[in-house]
C-alpha cells in the first residue's frame, strides 16, 4: 500500500457487514484478510483486537448469525486504506449470491453517543437503513454500498458497540480454498478435552448430554472452527490442541460480544412487543402448558398491564419438560424472541431461557377421608354427598388439598446445542466482564492474536 503524502496519525474504525450469503463466504474471513494486509504495513497500529458483533439474531434476513465486524486502527494513510477496502470489499463479497455488504468509517477517537445508542438498538430491535444513513450524514460517517447495502446498518453497529461491559473472546481458524465444501475433520476426543481441562474459561465447544463437537460449522464457508472463552491466551492455546491435519489458511482472535446475552438485556413492555424484537419479559402464567406435535410447549401469559401473549418452547431447547410443569399463577422471567403467530396474526414469544421466580400452589379438590376407617368416601351422586362403603359415615362436600409441586425455582437455559452465538451460558453468571474496556489505552495485543500459516 503505498504512502501518497503524509498526514497525521489518526484513529480511524471500520465496520462492515453483510459480506457473505448462504451459499458460501464469511464477514469475519474477509476481516481475516483485511488484517493480513494492514498489518504487514507500516504506519498502522491495531488499537484493539477486531470486534464481533453479533447483532439482533430474529432478523429474518440476516445470512447465519448476523454478524458484524469493526476494526479500530492508528495510522497515518488513511485515504489509502479506505481505497483497498473499497477494493476488496466488492471482490470479496458474494454479490453473485445476495450479498449486500456495506462499509462504514468514522476517523475520531471518541464514538459518538448517538452511534452508541444506535448499536444498542440494532442488538433487539429493527433498525432501517434510512436510519443508519441518516446518522452516518449528521455524525460525518463515510458509508459505502453494495447491492441493497443492507451491510451499513451492521456496519455502524459494530462501530458503535464499544464491548466496555461483558464481552468474550473467540479464536477462528478458517480453511484454505482447495478445502471449502469439503466435510470438516475434528477430534472429537481432543476437542472434548479441552472443553474439560479450560472450564469454565471456554464455553459451547462441546456438549456432553448430546456427545456433540460445538465449535465447527457445517457449511461451505471458510470457518474451520471456533473457540469461545474469557480471555486471548485461553482462546488461542485451546485452539491449538484441536489443531486437525488439515492446512489451515490461520487464525485471528476476536473480542465478541458472544455468550453475554446482550440482545436480552432490555425488559420489553406492552408497547415494545413487536416482531423480531428481543428482550425479557416479566409476566404470569394465565394458560396451562400443552405439548403439540414435535415436543414444543405451549401456554399463555400476561404481563403487569394484563396483556396476555401466547409463549413456545420449542424441543430441541430441552427446556420443554420443565416449561410443561408450569401452572396459573406461575410468576416467571422469560428471554424471548418475537415472532409473528401467522394463523392468528398477532405475536408470540420464543422462549430462550425461562427462569422461575414464584410458584402458586396447586389446590385441588378430593373425596374425603373416612374418620373411622380412613377409606376414601365415594360420592352418591350429584349434589348428594359422599359416604364410606365400610362404616357408612357421611360427609357433605370435597375437600380442598394442596398438591406437592415437581418444580423448582431457579433459571433454566437450553441445551448448549440450542444455544445461539449471543446465549449466555450458565456458568458464566457471575463471570460477566463489569469493568470498563477502553480500547485506546489497551496495553497491548496478545502476540499470537493473528497468525498465518
Amino acid at each position: 500500500m503505498p504512502h501518497k503524502g503524509t498526514e497525521d496519525s489518526k484513529v480511524i474504525h471500520i465496520g462492515f457487514d453483510d459480506t457473505d450469503s448462504i451459499a458460501g463466504r464469511c464477514t469475519t474471513n474477509l476481516a481475516f484478510k483485511i488484517v493480513s494486509k494492514l498489518k504487514n504495513e507500516t504506519g498502522i497500529t491495531f488499537i484493539d483486537y477486531p470486534l464481533l458483533v453479533r447483532l439482533n439474531p430474529n432478523i429474518p434476513w440476516k445470512t447465519r448469525g448476523n454478524g458484524a465486524v469493526c476494526l479500530r486502527i492508528k495510522t497515518n494513510h488513511s485515504a489509502q486504506i479506505i481505497e483497498f477496502l473499497l477494493k476488496i470489499l466488492r471482490s470479496e463479497s458474494d454479490l453473485l449470491n445476495g450479498a449486500n455488504p456495506g462499509l462504514a468509517i468514522f476517523e475520531g477517537e471518541l464514538i459518538p453517543f448517538p452511534l452508541r445508542q444506535f448499536s444498542r438498538r440494532a442488538m433487539n430491535d429493527v433498525v432501517k437503513i434510512e436510519e443508519a444513513e441518516k446518522l452516518a450524514a449528521q455524525l460525518s460517517v463515510q458509508i459505502f454500498k453494495y447491492g441493497q447495502g443492507l451491510g451499513v446498518i451492521g456496519a455502524m453497529a459494530s462501530i458503535g458497540s464499544l464491548l466496555e461491559g461483558d464481552h468474550t473472546y473467540e479464536a477462528i481458524a478458517y480453511r484454505k480454498d482447495e478445502f471449502l465444501g469439503s466435510p470438516r475433520k475434528l477430534d472429537k476426543s481432543k476437542v472434548s478435552k479441552v472443553d474439560i481441562n479450560t472450564y469454565p474459561l471456554t464455553f459451547n465447544c462441546f456438549d456432553k448430554i448430546h456427545d456433540r463437537v460445538l465449535i465447527a460449522p457445517h457449511g461451505p464457508d471458510p470457518v474451520f472452527c471456533g473457540i469461545r472463552g474469557e480471555d486471548p491466551q485461553t482462546v488461542i492455546s485451546s485452539l491449538h490442541k484441536v489443531m486437525p491435519m488439515e492446512k489451515l489458511e490461520g487464525y485471528m482472535v476476536f473480542r465478541t460480544n458472544q455468550g453475554t446475552n446482550m440482545h436480552l438485556q432490555n425488559e420489553l413492555s406492552q408497547s415494545e412487543i413487536s416482531t423480531h424484537r428481543a428482550g425479557y419479559i416479566r409476566c404470569v402464567v394465565t394458560k396451562r402448558p400443552v405439548i403439540i406435535r414435535g415436543g414444543h410447549v405451549m401456554f399463555e401469559v400476561s404481563d403487569c398491564s394484563n396483556k396476555k401473549y401466547p409463549v413456545a418452547v420449542y424441543e430441541p431447547t430441552g427446556l420443554g419438560n420443565i416449561a410443561s410443569k408450569l401452572l396459573e399463577g406461575d410468576n416467571i422471567d422469560i428471554g424471548v424472541g418475537v415472532s409473528m403467530n401467522t394463523p392468528h396474526s398477532t405475536n408470540i414469544l420464543n422462549v430462550e431461557y425461562l427462569s422461575i421466580l414464584k410458584i402458586a400452589k396447586e389446590i385441588v379438590n378430593i373425596n374425603p377421608l373416612c374418620d373411622k376407617c380412613g377409606k376414601r368416601m365415594k360420592s352418591e351422586g350429584k349434589n348428594k354427598g359422599f359416604q364410606c362403603k365400610i362404616c357408612g359415615d357421611k360427609r357433605d362436600s370435597k375437600i380442598s388439598v394442596t398438591n406437592p409441586r415437581d418444580i423448582q425455582l431457579g433459571m433454566f437455559f437450553p441445551y448448549s446445542k440450542a444455544h445461539r452465538h449471543l446465549t449466555k451460558p450458565l456458568h458464566r453468571f457471575g463471570m460477566e466482564k463489569n469493568y470498563p474496556h477502553v480500547p485506546n489505552i489497551i496495553k497491548a495485543l496478545h502476540s499470537e492474536w493473528f497468525k498465518r500459516f
